[in-house]
């Protein structure tokens, strides 16, 4: 079971973006750089899995350029995006911190875009806002047509099979209020991949917090390699029953 965290009275409207790296020496900076140039004078985390191209090394440069403002977990070899970003989570639970955003280090989400998941959470009409590709259209840039054909019909499916009212349920672009976070056990969550940004939006929509989507543009990678493979895939295919019948049996 997850230990409760005590908020501190400074960390009542802080804001912080958990970022997983691996092997984006080219990226991160610059989505460092624009982030720390928002108007919510949001801090940055970045959770980096032993990326062997210096990744790390760029990002504690951009510490030095941006005092108290970025922090930095290096982990030991790649140890997958949901223990990432579990692992960013407990970081910044434990710290205070009100709202927690989650983003990609690709520049496939625009750190601009931070700002208006942010504000919904803020104003308390949303527990959960998602930067959302298919909300109001499909928002997409770069992607071969067969892509975008796949992970449209992959949301339409899982929609089907788990009832979550959201467009875009593999969105890893998010901003928590803390509360979620808080209501749900880590121990409890067992997606790694991809699957687990959709296990993360289901167990917050069950437990009732108010889930948003935000229409984003999302634009494909332009440096480094994408971390897709089969095996995310696979679990993200077999995560969606999972979670359905844990739900009706009352195993969540």
């Amino acid at each position: 079971m997850k230990p409760l965290r005590k908020q501190d009275a400074s960390g009542e409207n802080r804001s912080i973006v958990v970022i997983p790296t691996y092997n984006e020496a080219e990226n991160v900076p610059v989505v460092l750089d624009e982030l720390m140039t928002l108007p919510e004078q949001v801090h940055a985390l970045v959770v980096d899995d032993g990326s062997p191209d210096g990744t790390g090394r760029c990002v504690k440069t951009r510490m030095q350029k941006y005092p108290g403002r970025i922090s930095l977990i290096e982990r030991e070899g790649k140890m997958g995006l949901g223990s990432a970003y579990l692992c960013g989570f407990d970081w910044a639970l434990e710290r205070g911190y009100a709202f927690i955003c989650s983003m990609d280090a690709d520049l496939s989400h625009n750190p601009a875009d931070i700002s208006r998941l942010i504000a919904p959470v803020l104003e308390g009409r949303a527990d959960l806002a998602v930067g959302s590709r298919y909300a109001e259209g499909v928002r997409v840039v770069n992607w071969p047509l067969t892509r975008l054909i796949l992970s449209y019909c992959a949301g339409m499916y899982t929609r089907f099979v788990t009832r979550l009212p959201i467009r875009d349920v593999t969105a890893g672009f998010m901003c928590y209020h803390r509360r979620v976070l808080e209501a749900i056990d880590f121990d409890r969550v067992t997606s790694n991949g991809y699957s687990f940004l959709l296990e993360m939006k289901f167990r917050a929509w069950r437990r009732r917090f108010v889930l948003l989507e935000i229409p984003i543009i999302f634009t494909e990678r332009t440096e480094g390699q994408s971390k897709m493979t089969r095996a995310i895939v696979r679990e993200a295919a077999f995560k969606v029953w999972e979670l359905r019948l844990r739900q009706l049996f009352g195993r969540l």
